[in-house]
């Protein structure tokens, strides 16, 4: 079928009215609509106006453009996006999908193209890159998904395993197998009734992918008359893919670190004729060969041939020879990937995942995943479980999993089918299933895997009584809540080798003897707030760094590597770096005999003389610390987390690379509870947010939880929620985007963290605090929300409309006397600040008003106020403070509360402000204070 096809069949799903939009206290979308149709339009339109910027990136990552506005820094991905035929594969696949998938796939299209306009206008990040938004095709969901797992596989290992067996021998070649570089994994676990307090399964566990602003995962709830569904979204895809809890049945996944990519070293070349030829088994054959021009923000355009041979695209190496007698001996290496050899990347699976009720229901869906090859865990409230793996692995030979093999060769050819997918039963002794990228039920599809780590801290924590550190068989049960403390562990149990050498270190001075003491009555917590911990990171760094310059493994980590470095795109040398290799590999390569057990010794001998001899001393949280990527070029992240505990192989998997930095991009994109009981018992979390728009108030208002371990709950209750404008009843047509990077500038400008400050501030374990002044148009629904609280009832504006409120502010921006300020902790809305003459002012009648005067009026945001943190309102004071007397004809600070409102007055009394009488003012009894100058001993 094709898609024009699939248009003309396609059911009008923008009827007036077809969808609501609520949100929680966080800002999570939760969408109800009238049909499951609507509801992917909704699914689409709330994508685009809350993550606009994320979703124009990932489109512009399909197509190979995100040098033209992101500069020569992107070009290696457009390079490899256009080679690997992403986008061709993508409307492929979406050619093939079932009639009704196809229609679902494209109201979420519709939807993303209908909001994309509003979206970009509120989304800064257009206007800074001169991007205007463009418009969506129906595959681009099918393409966002490929290109966001084309890696996971991980097919650059093999060209490392290539380096490796060709430098140290054949039989070294998984050396350094390890959840290495590129790849990314989870933890998940599941635990049954007879588990936990209430009788009924909780899954729960985390996804570890590079963390991203904003998150690769958007929280969202999406319910319709055939099901109600929250979950975890890939923004740009419709649906709820790896992690979701329908009510009746709840799953999730990890990277099975299945091997179902190939890489082939091809023989191309040049014809009399310009064309390109492939050596095959049977010879030379003409192949599809073209070019494509790849435009460079700041540079010159590059020209690419796209070449494809029977195996595969051609990812690596050029057509350099130009007669049919001329073979360049540069390695030319094809990728071979089951979506573009087969047409099918299984989005049939994602709406009947939606649609299961049962753990039976989500097994017949499963069984068409094609990509990633994933392990999933599942239950329903019947008590049925599901512990399988999932996803399409080719039939090939063992060969093909190690190394690049030739591609001339028959015998490297893929068969018909798949593998068969393994699944096994929860182990009924312990009521466990445990997953986290161990060699283990997916070991039969793949080479390298996590090492056992996770996995078993998991089960051991589970063997557990919550709370405790006693070892037990099963423990008492556990309920969702107290999922966190196993999120959040920091036991490395992969110290232990080189601890274990470290403790026979011979001939160590003093203060590397101290050092060994030290090290070794350490618990290997890697905790935020350990200096054992960063002692420990130092050490294995040396180590790592002696290790790499070692004879044994000269080999392949000598400055001298032309071949590696010039024959491969950049987009691979993180998977071909031997520091890191090593560094990933160290209680491998610390415990098989490549070094003699003497070198070993005196290299951690060494490498404790070396971090003994340094006296600098710093808590893991101070050097351990998070570097999110964002897709903007200059773009400098925001400091919004304190310093994190965790790393590489704790369950609390923040990875940091040892022997490059201490710094971490991997980590938990997010963490989730599914309660099988009672889906409002579950939990989940984000790093960010649940919006992608910069200084909205829900960007980074889950950072604190996610930091600190905690979890936010779900809300299932619909009269819990706040039905927001986005319920759009007049989205008739589909309009084409219009906004140019000129109208993305002005919009940008109501973007509270783009104004400029009139103060700026950074308060000691609070953040920085900026004043910038309020717009009424583009503010009047926040304030609108935050004065209709019922915790802001002495603001006397309960009552109000949204209208109401904006006037009342556009009047006061009128006046030359009163102002208005947002005000921003770490760019995020946290206040109204407002500051006004006395003597301009009613207060003025009902005191004697003394030159110097200066009066403010504070109102704390409810989401991010009080009791969020200790000191919440006293550190934002400290800043306002701070700010009015920066003025020095400012002498004296005046406030003038509610008198009913006993804990404002007791705040300013604890700040240092005196009580002054009480007034009447025809709205209220207030109660003035005053703050001088001199209380704050300032001249």
């Amino acid at each position: 079928m094709t898609t024009a096809d699939v248009d003309s069949e396609r059911p009008d799903t923008r009827a007036a009215g077809e969808f609501e939009v609520f949100r929680d206290g966080w800002g999570i979308p939760h969408l109800k609509a009238v049909s499951a149709l609507a509801l992917a339009r909704a699914q689409g339109h709330n994508a685009a106006l809350d993550r606009a910027w994320q979703l124009e990136t990932e489109r512009h990552r399909v197509l190979g453009t995100t040098a033209a506005y992101l500069g020569a820094e992107a070009l290696d991905w457009d390079r490899f996006a256009r080679r690997a035929r992403l986008a061709d594969t993508a409307r492929r696949c979406y050619d093939r999908l079932a009639p009704e998938t196809a229609a679902w796939v494209g109201a979420y299209v519709d939807g993303v193209n209908a909001g994309l306009a509003e979206g970009a206008a509120r989304a800064p990040e257009f206007a800074a890159a001169g991007l205007a938004p463009g418009r969506w095709e129906p595959w681009a969901p099918l393409g966002v998904w490929l290109s966001t797992h084309i890696l996971f596989a991980g097919f650059p290992t093999k060209l490392w395993r290539e380096e490796v067996a060709r430098r140290l021998g054949d039989g070294r070649a998984t050396l350094f197998a390890t959840d290495g570089p590129g790849t990314s994994g989870s933890n998940g676990w599941l635990l049954t009734g007879a588990r936990t307090t209430t009788g009924a399964p909780v899954i729960a566990g985390d996804p570890h992918r590079f963390i991203e602003d904003p998150g690769v995962y958007q929280q969202i709830r999406l319910a319709c008359p055939e099901f109600d569904v929250v979950g975890l979204a890939v923004p740009g895809v419709p649906g709820i893919a790896h992690f979701g809890h329908a009510g009746g049945v709840a799953w999730a996944i990890t990277n099975a670190m299945a091997d179902y990519q190939d890489l082939y070293r091809e023989q191309l070349r040049r014809t009399a004729d310009g064309g390109v030829e492939a050596l095959g088994p049977d010879g030379w054959y003409a192949v599809h060969a073209h070019t494509e021009t790849v435009e460079v923000a700041g540079g010159e355009p590059e020209t690419v041939e796209i070449v494809e041979t029977d195996r595969g695209p051609v990812i690596i190496g050029d057509v350099t020879g130009e007669t049919e007698g001329d073979v360049p001996d540069a390695p030319v290496i094809s990728l071979r990937y089951p979506p573009r050899v087969t047409g099918d990347l299984g989005f049939d699976v994602l709406p009947a995942l939606l649609r299961a009720r049962t753990v039976a229901d989500l097994d017949t869906a499963l069984d068409g995943w094609v990509e990633p090859v994933n392990v999933v865990l599942a239950a329903d409230t019947t008590g049925a479980t599901l512990h399988r793996v999932a996803g399409h692995v080719p039939v090939r030979p063992h060969e093909n999993r190690l190394r690049v093999v030739p591609a001339h060769d028959p015998a490297y050819a893929w068969r018909e089918g798949a593998e068969p997918t393994p699944r096994t039963e929860v182990d009924p002794a312990t009521g466990t299933a445990v997953m986290a990228n161990e060699r283990g039920l997916a070991a039969p599809l793949g080479i390298e895997f996590a090492p056992p780590h996770r996995a078993r801290r998991i089960r051991e924590l589970l063997g557990t009584p919550p709370g405790s550190g006693a070892r037990g068989l099963t423990g008492p049960p556990w309920s969702s809540a107290d999922m966190a403390a196993v999120h959040t562990d920091t036991r490395l149990a992969s110290s232990r080798q080189l601890l274990s050498l470290l403790a026979w270190a011979p001939d160590l001075g003093p203060d590397a003897e101290r050092l060994r003491d030290r090290l070794l009555l350490w618990d290997r917590h890697m905790d935020a707030d350990s200096a054992d911990a960063t002692l420990y990171s130092r050490l294995r760094a040396d180590v790592v760094h002696r290790l790499a310059a070692h004879p044994a493994l000269r080999p392949v980590t000598g400055d001298a590597d032309p071949w590696r470095s010039a024959a491969y795109p950049p987009l691979f040398r993180p998977w071909l770096a031997a520091v890191p290799r090593i560094g990933y590999a160290l209680e491998t390569l610390l415990t098989v005999g490549l070094l003699p057990y003497e070198d070993r010794l005196a290299i951690v001998a060494a490498s404790a003389e070396a971090v003994a001899a340094t006296e600098a001393e710093s808590p893991w949280g101070q050097v351990h610390r998070v570097s999110p990527w964002q897709a903007l070029p200059g773009a400098t992240p925001e400091e919004v987390w304190p310093g994190l505990a965790g790393d590489h192989d704790c369950v609390l998997s923040t990875s940091s690379v040892p022997g490059i930095t201490d710094l971490f991009a991997r980590g938990p994109a997010a963490r989730y509870v599914w309660d099988l009981a009672r889906r409002e018992d579950s939990l989940w979390v984000v790093p960010f947010g649940a919006s992608g728009v910069p200084g909205s108030a829900h960007h980074r208002d889950q950072s604190e939880l996610w930091a600190s371990g905690r979890l936010a709950p779900v809300t299932t209750d619909w009269n819990l929620l706040h039905r927001t404008e986005e319920s759009t009843t007049t989205m008739t047509t589909t309009p084409e985007p219009t906004a140019s990077a000129a109208s993305a500038v002005s919009a940008a400008s109501t973007v509270p963290a783009l104004r400029p400050a009139v103060h700026e501030q950074k308060v000691e374990g609070f953040g920085v605090v900026r004043l910038v002044p309020v717009d009424p148009a583009a503010d009047a629904e926040l304030l609108h929300r935050w004065v209709t609280e019922e915790r802001a009832r002495f603001w006397g504006m309960a009552d109000h409309t949204r209208e109401q409120v904006q006037e009342i502010y556009e009047f006061v921006d009128s006046l030359p006397t009163h102002h208005a300020y947002l005000a921003l902790r770490d760019g995020v809305p946290a206040a109204l600040f407002q500051t006004y003459q006395p003597d301009a002012d009613p207060v003025g009648e009902c005191y004697d008003v003394q030159p110097g005067d200066f009066g403010i009026h504070l109102l704390i945001a409810p989401a991010e106020g009080e009791g969020a943190v200790k000191g919440y309102t006293d550190a934002l004071l400290t800043a306002f403070i701070g700010y009015v007397f920066s003025d020095p004809a400012h002498l004296r600070v005046v406030v003038e509360p509610d008198a009913r409102n006993e804990k404002a007055l007791a705040r300013m009394v604890r700040v240092g402000f005196e009580l002054g009488p009480e007034i009447r003012k025809p709205e209220k009894t207030a109660r003035l204070a005053f703050l001088t100058r001199a209380a704050l001993g300032l001249v």
